[in-house]
Protein backbone atom coordinates (compact mmCIF):
# COMPACT_ATOMS: atom_id res chain seq x y z
CA UNK A 1 0.00 0.00 0.00
CA UNK A 2 1.92 2.95 -1.37
CA UNK A 3 2.44 5.83 1.34
CA UNK A 4 1.37 4.53 4.15
CA UNK A 5 2.13 1.45 6.68
CA UNK A 6 -0.31 -0.86 7.00
CA UNK A 7 -2.23 -1.21 10.70
CA UNK A 8 -3.89 -3.99 11.80
CA UNK A 9 -5.75 -3.82 15.89
CA UNK A 10 -5.48 -7.41 17.63
CA UNK A 11 -8.05 -7.31 19.99
CA UNK A 12 -7.65 -9.95 23.28
CA UNK A 13 -4.31 -9.43 22.30
CA UNK A 14 -2.74 -10.70 25.90
CA UNK A 15 -3.14 -14.52 25.63
CA UNK A 16 -1.26 -17.33 23.40
CA UNK A 17 -2.40 -16.59 20.12
CA UNK A 18 -2.39 -12.94 20.94
CA UNK A 19 1.14 -12.72 21.01
CA UNK A 20 2.14 -15.41 17.86
CA UNK A 21 -0.73 -13.14 15.82
CA UNK A 22 0.99 -9.69 16.60
CA UNK A 23 4.65 -11.47 16.00
CA UNK A 24 3.21 -12.33 12.58
CA UNK A 25 1.82 -9.41 11.54
CA UNK A 26 5.06 -7.54 12.95
CA UNK A 27 7.42 -9.39 11.17
CA UNK A 28 5.43 -8.90 8.04
CA UNK A 29 5.71 -5.10 8.04
CA UNK A 30 2.47 -4.18 9.77
CA UNK A 31 1.88 -1.92 11.93
CA UNK A 32 0.56 -3.71 15.14
CA UNK A 33 -1.65 -2.28 18.21
CA UNK A 34 -2.91 -5.63 20.37
CA UNK A 35 -5.55 -4.36 23.16
CA UNK A 36 -6.22 -6.41 26.27
CA UNK A 37 -8.52 -5.06 29.10
CA UNK A 38 -5.58 -5.65 31.99
CA UNK A 39 -2.72 -3.08 31.37
CA UNK A 40 -0.35 -4.92 33.15
CA UNK A 41 -0.95 -8.49 30.82
CA UNK A 42 -1.21 -6.50 27.75
CA UNK A 43 1.83 -5.07 27.61
CA UNK A 44 3.71 -8.17 28.56
CA UNK A 45 2.45 -9.44 25.46
CA UNK A 46 3.72 -6.93 23.57
CA UNK A 47 7.09 -7.26 24.69
CA UNK A 48 6.51 -11.11 24.02
CA UNK A 49 5.45 -10.19 20.66
CA UNK A 50 8.25 -7.72 19.45
CA UNK A 51 9.96 -4.23 19.83
CA UNK A 52 7.74 -2.54 17.94
CA UNK A 53 4.19 -3.85 18.49
CA UNK A 54 2.21 -0.94 20.45
CA UNK A 55 -0.28 -2.11 23.81
CA UNK A 56 -3.13 -0.32 24.55
CA UNK A 57 -5.56 -1.30 27.77
CA UNK A 58 -9.36 -1.33 26.91
CA UNK A 59 -12.57 -2.46 27.99
CA UNK A 60 -13.86 -3.59 24.54
CA UNK A 61 -17.62 -4.55 25.83
CA UNK A 62 -17.66 -0.16 27.03
CA UNK A 63 -18.87 1.23 23.66
CA UNK A 64 -17.35 4.64 24.57
CA UNK A 65 -13.55 3.05 25.60
CA UNK A 66 -14.00 1.61 22.05
CA UNK A 67 -14.32 4.64 20.38
CA UNK A 68 -11.81 5.85 22.29
CA UNK A 69 -9.22 3.50 21.47
CA UNK A 70 -10.17 3.72 17.52
CA UNK A 71 -9.35 7.24 17.64
CA UNK A 72 -6.33 7.09 19.73
CA UNK A 73 -5.06 4.37 17.33
CA UNK A 74 -6.26 6.90 14.22
CA UNK A 75 -4.28 9.44 15.48
CA UNK A 76 -1.09 7.20 16.01
CA UNK A 77 -1.78 5.18 12.24
CA UNK A 78 -3.84 7.38 10.02
CA UNK A 79 -6.28 4.41 9.47
CA UNK A 80 -6.85 1.03 10.12
CA UNK A 81 -6.64 -1.82 7.61
CA UNK A 82 -7.25 -4.92 9.94
CA UNK A 83 -9.10 -5.90 13.01
CA UNK A 84 -8.42 -9.33 13.97
CA UNK A 85 -11.15 -10.24 16.86
CA UNK A 86 -9.18 -12.88 19.50
CA UNK A 87 -12.09 -11.87 22.61
CA UNK A 88 -13.44 -14.71 23.85
CA UNK A 89 -13.77 -17.82 26.52
CA UNK A 90 -15.33 -21.47 27.65
CA UNK A 91 -17.55 -21.89 30.04
CA UNK A 92 -19.25 -25.45 30.50
CA UNK A 93 -21.61 -27.46 32.55
CA UNK A 94 -23.53 -30.89 32.37
CA UNK A 95 -25.65 -30.17 30.19
CA UNK A 96 -28.81 -28.36 29.37
CA UNK A 97 -30.63 -27.51 32.77
CA UNK A 98 -27.59 -26.31 34.02
CA UNK A 99 -26.37 -23.69 31.53
CA UNK A 100 -26.31 -21.04 33.88
CA UNK A 101 -27.27 -17.55 33.17
CA UNK A 102 -23.73 -16.33 35.18
CA UNK A 103 -22.15 -18.20 32.34
CA UNK A 104 -24.14 -16.84 29.50
CA UNK A 105 -23.78 -12.94 30.45
CA UNK A 106 -20.16 -14.04 30.38
CA UNK A 107 -20.19 -15.63 26.91
CA UNK A 108 -22.67 -12.69 26.13
CA UNK A 109 -20.48 -9.90 26.81
CA UNK A 110 -17.30 -11.24 25.82
CA UNK A 111 -17.90 -13.18 23.11
CA UNK A 112 -20.75 -10.86 21.13
CA UNK A 113 -20.73 -7.41 22.23
CA UNK A 114 -17.11 -7.03 22.61
CA UNK A 115 -17.40 -8.09 18.49
CA UNK A 116 -20.32 -5.59 17.95
CA UNK A 117 -18.55 -2.80 19.11
CA UNK A 118 -15.09 -3.39 17.61
CA UNK A 119 -17.14 -4.11 14.14
CA UNK A 120 -19.38 -1.67 14.49
CA UNK A 121 -16.09 1.35 15.52
CA UNK A 122 -13.77 0.12 12.87
CA UNK A 123 -16.44 -0.80 9.95
CA UNK A 124 -15.83 2.82 8.48
CA UNK A 125 -12.11 2.16 8.63
CA UNK A 126 -12.27 -1.40 7.01
CA UNK A 127 -14.36 -0.19 4.27
CA UNK A 128 -12.41 2.91 3.45
CA UNK A 129 -9.43 0.32 3.15
CA UNK A 130 -8.15 -0.86 -0.21
CA UNK A 131 -7.13 -4.07 1.88
CA UNK A 132 -9.63 -4.05 4.98
CA UNK A 133 -9.76 -7.22 6.61
CA UNK A 134 -11.74 -8.42 9.76
CA UNK A 135 -11.50 -11.87 11.42
CA UNK A 136 -13.14 -13.50 14.39
CA UNK A 137 -12.20 -16.95 15.96
CA UNK A 138 -15.04 -19.45 16.22
CA UNK A 139 -15.52 -23.09 17.15
CA UNK A 140 -16.30 -26.51 15.64
CA UNK A 141 -19.56 -26.38 18.19
CA UNK A 142 -21.24 -24.36 15.94
CA UNK A 143 -21.65 -27.05 13.87
CA UNK A 144 -22.22 -29.96 16.16
CA UNK A 145 -23.11 -28.38 19.46
CA UNK A 146 -23.48 -30.45 22.50
CA UNK A 147 -25.09 -30.51 25.85
CA UNK A 148 -22.66 -29.64 27.90
CA UNK A 149 -21.95 -26.20 25.82
CA UNK A 150 -24.95 -25.72 24.79
CA UNK A 151 -24.03 -21.20 26.07
CA UNK A 152 -20.91 -21.38 24.66
CA UNK A 153 -21.85 -23.09 21.26
CA UNK A 154 -24.83 -20.77 21.00
CA UNK A 155 -22.83 -17.64 22.15
CA UNK A 156 -20.10 -18.33 18.80
CA UNK A 157 -22.95 -19.02 16.49
CA UNK A 158 -24.03 -15.73 17.10
CA UNK A 159 -21.14 -14.04 16.75
CA UNK A 160 -20.76 -16.23 13.53
CA UNK A 161 -24.23 -14.85 12.43
CA UNK A 162 -22.90 -11.00 13.49
CA UNK A 163 -19.89 -11.55 10.83
CA UNK A 164 -21.35 -12.50 8.00
CA UNK A 165 -23.82 -9.21 8.48
CA UNK A 166 -20.25 -7.60 8.37
CA UNK A 167 -18.98 -9.02 5.29
CA UNK A 168 -22.79 -8.50 3.35
CA UNK A 169 -22.02 -4.86 4.84
CA UNK A 170 -18.58 -4.96 3.36
CA UNK A 171 -19.83 -5.92 0.00
CA UNK A 172 -23.15 -3.59 -0.21
CA UNK A 173 -22.01 -0.63 1.70
CA UNK A 174 -25.33 0.97 1.77
CA UNK A 175 -25.71 0.40 -1.80
CA UNK A 176 -28.88 -1.83 -3.15
CA UNK A 177 -26.44 -3.65 -5.79
CA UNK A 178 -23.14 -5.17 -4.48
CA UNK A 179 -19.78 -2.78 -4.95
CA UNK A 180 -16.30 -3.59 -5.82
CA UNK A 181 -15.18 -6.12 -3.20
CA UNK A 182 -12.00 -4.67 -1.23
CA UNK A 183 -12.18 -5.71 2.34
CA UNK A 184 -13.52 -8.45 3.93
CA UNK A 185 -14.97 -10.72 6.99
CA UNK A 186 -14.02 -13.79 7.67
CA UNK A 187 -14.44 -16.58 10.35
CA UNK A 188 -11.91 -19.41 11.23
CA UNK A 189 -13.05 -22.02 12.41
CA UNK A 190 -10.81 -23.80 15.27
CA UNK A 191 -11.38 -26.93 17.81
CA UNK A 192 -8.96 -25.62 20.50
CA UNK A 193 -5.92 -23.53 20.27
CA UNK A 194 -2.67 -24.86 21.52
CA UNK A 195 0.48 -23.63 21.78
CA UNK A 196 3.99 -24.61 22.68
CA UNK A 197 3.51 -23.56 26.71
CA UNK A 198 0.36 -26.15 26.61
CA UNK A 199 2.61 -29.40 25.04
CA UNK A 200 5.69 -28.19 27.52
CA UNK A 201 2.93 -29.00 30.63
CA UNK A 202 1.06 -32.18 28.79
CA UNK A 203 3.98 -34.20 27.14
CA UNK A 204 1.66 -37.01 26.82
CA UNK A 205 -1.00 -35.64 25.01
CA UNK A 206 -1.30 -35.59 21.42
CA UNK A 207 -3.62 -32.25 21.01
CA UNK A 208 -5.28 -34.23 17.90
CA UNK A 209 -7.77 -32.08 15.87
CA UNK A 210 -5.89 -28.84 17.89
CA UNK A 211 -5.05 -26.02 15.69
CA UNK A 212 -1.36 -24.13 16.83
CA UNK A 213 -1.37 -20.79 17.61
CA UNK A 214 1.10 -19.74 15.25
CA UNK A 215 -0.96 -21.66 12.30
CA UNK A 216 -3.32 -19.32 13.07
CA UNK A 217 -1.29 -16.34 13.00
CA UNK A 218 -0.09 -17.38 9.87
CA UNK A 219 -3.35 -17.50 8.23
CA UNK A 220 -4.95 -14.23 9.72
CA UNK A 221 -1.85 -12.51 7.78
CA UNK A 222 -2.69 -14.20 4.97
CA UNK A 223 -5.75 -13.02 4.56
CA UNK A 224 -4.07 -9.54 3.57
CA UNK A 225 -2.81 -11.69 0.46
CA UNK A 226 -5.98 -13.02 -0.95
CA UNK A 227 -8.53 -11.63 -2.92
CA UNK A 228 -11.18 -10.39 -0.74
CA UNK A 229 -14.20 -12.09 -3.01
CA UNK A 230 -12.55 -15.32 -1.90
CA UNK A 231 -12.60 -14.46 1.97
CA UNK A 232 -15.30 -11.83 2.69
CA UNK A 233 -18.22 -14.24 4.25
CA UNK A 234 -16.20 -17.47 4.10
CA UNK A 235 -15.99 -19.68 7.40
CA UNK A 236 -12.29 -20.86 7.25
CA UNK A 237 -11.70 -24.38 8.60
CA UNK A 238 -8.32 -24.85 10.50
CA UNK A 239 -9.64 -28.09 12.42
CA UNK A 240 -11.28 -31.06 11.36
CA UNK A 241 -14.81 -30.79 12.14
Amino acid sequence: MPGRTKNVVITGGSGASGVAMARAFSEAGFRVFTVGSNEARIKMAASQAGPHVIPIACDLADLEAVRELADSIRRQSGGVDGVMHLVGGWRGANGIQDQSDEDWRFLEESGITTLRNVTRVFFDDLASSPIGRFAMVSSTAVAAPKAAGANYAAAKAAAEAWTLAVADGLATQGETTRVELKSAATIFVVRALVDEGMRGKNPQRTFAGYTDVEELAAAAVGLFDRPAEEVNGRRIILADE
